[in-house]
């Protein structure tokens, strides 16, 4: 009797959770760019696909989210908002890095879901 037969079609390959490492990695170091080249490029893996998904979702929730503490840097609110999401981009990355090395789906909890 084989019971790991039903676990084996679910697992993640290395090479999958590696990529989609790579991705959340390259986001905190390079913003949206390594979420649209694996979104774009590696067609063939729907976690990779998912994960790049995700991992661009949340780069470009955290652009906008910079442009408007920006603006609002000129009446200080934007002085204290720059480093929390600056924070909170840290914490996301490295909490879909830890998820995507175990081969877990991670989802963002205050991305905007732009690309679906």
């Amino acid at each position: 009797m084989d019971n790991g037969s039903a676990q084996d079609v679910n697992e993640v390959s290395q090479d999958a959770k590696n990529m989609a490492l790579l991705s959340w990695i390259g986001t905190f170091f390079l913003g949206f760019i390594p979420g649209l080249l694996l979104y774009l490029l590696k067609t063939d893996s729907p976690y990779v696909q998912d994960q790049s998904k995700e991992s661009l979702n949340w780069s470009i929730t955290a652009m906008i989210a910079y442009f408007v503490a920006f603006l609002l840097s000129f009446i200080v609110i934007g002085v204290i908002l720059i480093p929390l999401i600056g924070l909170c981009h840290l914490i996301f990355c490295i909490m879909g890095a830890v998820a995507s090395s175990k081969g877990k789906p991670f989802r963002v909890p205050f991305a905007i879901r732009l690309i679906k």
